[in-house]
């Protein structure tokens, strides 16, 4: 589950980690307003405006058909209104959206952290993951954060360090002085980030993150160490330890269907063939995904339906693939170690009758306990469905539905 900057930041200040402030707005009026507060709050006549959508690449992003930045910096009341009402209602197309963009429905006003001082600013990266190959996680960083890290990483990958961390020991004191040193701090910065970097990944251990990203970490004129943006992914599968923050899901920033298929404990994901496929196991669909390929089509979707299916399921299966226009063929696979194929088949039927007017091929193949009652069913409906057996039957099918 993904957050906004301005709900990531919140959760890593309950861990003591400094981030830049902001108030998160959703009309232009109170974000003028809003400016007025950080104002009298830092005395500081500058602030900056950041689009609230899941997504990088803000900065460089415009809004469809202006030449407005997803990220801008205001000098006034008055000019922070106008950039607002310029970026709210508007969608913003970036690097990570593609054309498609993303409505903008909050934007951030946030408080100037590059004022001038005796010391001179400096931007850097770092983020936290789990490297799957080591089975640890791994805290990377850069001296070179900020819009360009892309480039940075591409370019000059000798600039990323990385510090890997075994899950069961937690961060060294050692590590997190590596990485300041590594960062090129000294004095009061270079404290300050060892205790930024401690708590950050006491916040991502605490938070049960996928991934915590922070860039750019700054380094203020007057040696803080904060964090300007914050993107936090939280384990969906640890949530239950977590019910307050599942709270703070924006479903307007998932994929509609994908969220539908969440209601009714569905695993789906999106994706850009041209074959609708529907498996009971993910390692099951896994591999059909393979067949789909092998037999000259593109998969539509990864669906998985679990263990328990049933006809409700199925036809919210059914309903959920349909509603991609590209899906030319539909492919259901399934192995009745758990579920019964019979049972299955009637989701099938009834799904059918109920949905009405499917143009699209129906391939079915049911393996497993009580495959053969299914067989029976689905042939005897009177439906265009297809049945096949063995898998090289179904490849076979869906080359032909696809060619």
């Amino acid at each position: 589950m993904n957050l906004h900057e301005y709900q990531a930041k919140e959760l890593l200040k309950k861990y003591n980690v400094p981030v830049q402030e902001g108030i998160p707005v959703d009309r232009a009026d109170a974000a003028e307003e809003a400016y007025k507060n950080l104002k009298v709050q830092f005395g500081n006549n500058f602030a900056v405006v950041k689009a609230q959508i899941h997504a990088g690449g803000r900065g460089k992003g415009k809004i469809r058909g202006t030449e407005q930045r997803g990220v801008a910096v205001g000098k006034s009341a008055e000019e922070i209104k106008t950039i607002a009402s310029n970026i709210l209602g508007g969608t913003l197309v970036t690097i990570q959206t593609g054309e498609a963009g993303k409505l903008v429905n909050k934007v951030l006003v946030a408080q100037d952290v590059y004022y001038p001082g005796p010391n001179p600013v400096k931007e850097f990266y770092l983020s936290i993951l789990l490297d799957r190959t080591k089975g640890q996680n791994v805290i990377m960083y850069s001296t070179e954060g900020g819009m360009d890290i892309e480039e940075v990483a591409h370019n000059t990958p000798d600039k990323i360090f990385k510090e890997w961390v075994h899950a069961g020991s937690g961060l060294y004191p050692f590590q997190a002085r590596k990485i300041a040193f590594n960062l090129g701090l000294k004095g009061e910065a270079f404290k300050n980030c060892v205790k930024f970097v401690t708590n950050l990944y006491n916040a991502y251990v605490g938070l049960d993150c996928a991934m915590l990203e922070i860039n750019p970490l700054f380094k203020t004129s007057d040696e803080k160490i904060i964090a300007v943006d914050c993107k936090m992914g939280l384990d969906d599968n640890s949530l239950m330890r977590h019910p307050e923050l599942e709270a703070l899901r924006d479903i307007s920033e998932e994929d509609p269907t994908e969220v539908e298929a969440g209601k009714y404990n569905l695993n789906f994901v999106k994706l850009d063939g041209n074959v609708g496929c529907m498996v009971n196991g993910a390692g099951l669909a896994m591999a059909t995904m393979d067949m789909i390929k092998l037999s000259g089509g593109e998969p539509a979707n990864f669906l998985d339906v679990g263990g328990t299916a049933n006809a409700t399921t199925v036809e919210a299966g059914f309903r959920i693939i349909l509603k991609d226009p590209k899906v030319k063929a539909i492919l259901i696979n399934i192995f009745g170690g758990i579920v019964r194929c019979d049972r299955v088949a009637q989701g099938v039927i009834d799904a059918y009758k109920s949905i009405g007017n499917i143009t699209v091929p129906i391939i079915v193949r049911l393996q497993g306990t009580n495959a053969e009652e299914a067989k029976k069913l689905i042939e005897e409906s009177g439906l265009k469905v297809q049945s096949a057996i063995l898998l090289s039957e179904a490849a076979a099918l869906v080359g032909k539905a696809v060619a």
